[in-house]
């Protein structure tokens, strides 16, 4: 997982509370980075073929059920330069839905790795009520490209809408620290969950089942 303090130093509209900022800075003392690889790909003068990572499926525990307090709220999607996959998408427009934001580039290792898991909750829970946004915020001036960001996301099988966020202003709405990041929003619009860097995918996806059962319980009956 990798870190950017100074990206997101104004941001207020999704803040976490002081007890889960603690929970997250433990979280990133456990992740290793990857600069050494970063710093290859930045100093590439083309981008190098990307090898695509198969769907992979984790079985997530069912029980015991998770305590997912509110950690803030989905306030805005706003300030992407440009909507890969989709028409732009505004929180107003989610409500409702189980949201997964996946902050992450295209270079980072940690990302690349995650990646398989957030495509296989895309598969698998599409069609449940769950819409994945990721937020493709570049570390490195290559990364900032439209074009190279199109050729990377068709290469590495994303096909859920990508926000692409060159100037921050995503990053900065979350107060987010990290790639990849992933926050996990309930039907009414509340950050539930979220986790930096790689790892706990049974716990993410657990995360998912229940939000996702928490909102068939809260729709008005047809």
């Amino acid at each position: 997982m990798k870190t950017d303090h100074a990206a997101s130093a104004s941001g207020k509209a999704a803040t976490i509370s002081p007890t889960h900022a603690r929970r997250a800075e433990r979280t990133a003392k456990t992740q290793t980075t990857a600069p050494a690889y970063t710093a290859k790909l930045a100093s590439m003068s083309a981008l190098q073929p990307i090898v695509t990572t198969p769907y992979i499926q984790v079985q997530a525990p069912t029980s015991p059920r998770l305590q997912l307090p509110v950690e803030g709220q989905f306030s805005t999607l706003n300030g992407a330069v440009e909507w890969l996959n989709s028409p732009p998408l505004t929180a107003e427009q989610l409500r409702g839905k189980v949201v997964l934001v996946d902050f992450w580039t295209f270079g980072c290792i940690n990302c690349r790795n995650a990646l398989p898991y957030v495509r296989e909750w895309h598969r698998k829970y599409k069609d449940q009520g769950l819409v994945v946004v990721g937020v493709h915020a570049p570390e490195f001036a290559f990364e900032k490209n439209t074009s190279n960001v199109k050729r990377a996301i068709g290469e590495l099988g994303v096909e859920f809408p990508v926000a692409v966020d060159n100037n921050f202003a995503i990053w900065r709405a979350f107060n987010n620290n990290y790639w990849p990041a992933h926050y996990f929003i309930d039907a009414q619009g509340r950050i539930r969950f979220h986790h930096f860097g790689e790892g706990e995918y049974e716990k993410s996806e657990q995360v998912i089942r229940q939000l996702l059962e928490e909102a068939h319980k809260e729709a008005p009956a047809v």
